[in-house]
């Protein structure tokens, strides 16, 4: 316990401040103070007798989660399955990719504090858990280690940067992550980075994102956007942050042609409408995905204000511009761009996805420049160059192709885990 009581006194310290933080992110998203009781560890109804949980804390873990979950259903078949979030609109992806399917329930995660975690425990009484990618929450994992419940690490990746970040804490990270039964690693050196801090024997799995098949309504809807662009080429900024935009607009301003049309998503739905008003402010025309209307001539950009349509997204668009590398945020994963066969450009900062980033440029499916004007320059050729772009493409599907077999993996992993597991 001593490891962990600063954290735990820094918890409940910081509550209050949380839940202002809650009160002030509902402002822009209401959906933040709906399920209130979940997040101190208060349910409704009962429960299946066999739970098997995931935890995927947002929307980029919970779409990667979806290979695996249908998994877990097909290997259990008379299981449930509980998924938890810890966002919105991680929950409203979940919905979108479960609502139908009576097996999965859904909820938030309790913050974590050790009696909190507890409650949660005894109502769900889950036989396993499954934590996607880096969700490490100390006083949950000492909690289901006290009740006997074990927890896998799956799809498990650790920068260097983040590495150090938990190296400055030894005595709390080896106590995390030693509670866990099992963890499913996406590279070698994620295994070697969790293992160096405590992990137990990681196993090299690889992302579960390539197992990721591409919807056919997905697919169905960027041809329905297609349409609506009337032959112009498009040039994608996908997943952009806070920061990115301004410069990547700039750059598309004094650069590219009227023909050429830029279709902007921001990760993050609470910045739609700041974002408009960026697009606005540089007087570059502007239509919203939420119009439902086909694009205008002199549309400049095209908003992606919509959730859950980012395969949508790819596959309508002739090259990618991946967001979160053109500043110092880690990057976002070129996978479900290369799947679709879209061409992929990769900003400097990949840190947090750069073996699948470097394997995707080895392959010739991505390609890395120095800065966001660099990028959209290197869009703006490549979207007057068909044959290059024909070869980008082939590259990227044959290299999503080459990696799948991660979600067999990582059930294998965790039919190793301890009895409780063996006996679910």
């Amino acid at each position: 316990m001593s490891a962990r009581l600063p954290y735990t006194l820094l918890w409940i310290l910081a509550l209050p401040f949380v839940l202002l933080r809650l009160l002030w992110r509902a402002r822009r998203q209401p959906d933040y103070l709906r399920h209130w009781g979940e997040r101190f560890g208060s349910y409704a109804g009962k429960p299946p007798e066999k739970l098997i949980w995931v935890h995927a804390v947002s929307v980029g873990e919970t779409r990667a989660a979806e290979p695996l979950l249908r998994a877990l259903l097909a290997q259990w078949p008379d299981h449930g399955v509980l998924l938890t979030q810890m966002t919105p609109t991680g929950r409203e992806t979940a919905e979108a990719l479960f609502g139908k399917e009576p097996r999965v329930l859904l909820a938030y995660l309790p913050y974590d504090l050790g009696w909190l975690s507890a409650r949660f425990l005894r109502h769900f009484r889950p036989r396993f858990g499954v934590i996607m990618e880096t969700e490490l929450w100390p006083n949950l994992l000492a909690t289901c280690r006290r009740q006997g419940v074990p927890v896998a690490l799956v799809n498990a990746r650790l920068s260097e940067r983040s590495a150090r970040r938990y190296a400055r804490l030894p005595a709390l990270s080896e106590l995390t992550l030693g509670a866990l039964s099992a963890v499913a690693a996406q590279t070698e050196d994620d295994a070697r980075r969790l293992n160096a801090l405590g992990a137990p024997q990681p196993r090299v799995t690889g992302s579960i994102k390539f197992d990721i098949t591409p919807p056919a309504a997905q697919l169905e809807l960027a041809r329905q956007f297609r349409s609506g662009f009337d032959q112009r080429p498009v040039l994608l900024a996908a997943s952009t942050r806070d920061g990115e935009e301004a410069l990547l607009l700039e750059a598309f301003k004094q650069h590219a042609n009227t023909d050429v049309l830029l279709a902007l998503v921001p990760r993050h739905p609470q910045r739609f409408d700041e974002v408009a008003r960026l697009v606005q402010s540089r007087g570059l025309k502007l239509q919203r995905r939420s119009d439902n209307a086909p694009v205008a001539a002199d549309t400049r950009v095209w908003l992606g204000d919509s959730m859950g349509e980012m395969f949508a997204y790819y596959a309508a668009a002739d090259v990618a511009l991946i967001g979160g590398s053109w500043l110092p945020f880690g990057g976002q994963n070129p996978i479900e761009a290369c799947a679709v066969g879209t061409p992929v450009l990769l900003g400097p900062h990949t840190y947090n996805f750069l073996q699948v980033a470097e394997q995707a440029i080895a392959a010739g499916a991505a390609q890395r420049l120095p800065d966001a004007e660099g990028g959209v320059k290197e869009a703006l050729a490549l979207l007057g160059d068909p044959d290059r772009r024909a070869r980008m493409a082939q590259a990227g599907a044959q290299f999503s192709l080459a990696h799948r077999g991660a979600t067999a993996r990582t059930v294998a992993v965790l039919k190793t885990m301890p009895a409780q597991v063996e006996q679910a």
